[in-house]
């Protein structure tokens, strides 16, 4: 059970840095005619940008979940 955790573990870690990356890739790419649109205007960078943090948020949680099992498995053990 342990290894399929810790396995559940480092995907989800990975998960939270590719979702990472993306987002700073999404707000790297923000355009000048983007950032000059009007005030309260969709920008589709944004949009992308608010997505892969929220994703990012998500595998987060998922991760100390987690590790939060594995340590109340951990103690249970002795």
């Amino acid at each position: 059970m342990n290894v399929i955790l810790v396995i559940a573990l480092v995907l989800a870690m990975a998960a939270t840095l590719f979702a990472l990356i993306r987002g700073i890739i999404a707000f790297l790419q923000t355009t000048k005619e983007e950032l000059n649109l009007p005030e309260g205007a969709v920008r589709p960078s944004s949009l992308k940008q608010n997505k892969m943090m929220f994703n990012r948020i998500l595998f987060q949680a998922v991760a100390v979940i987690i590790v939060a099992i594995l340590l109340l498995m951990k103690g249970s053990g002795n």
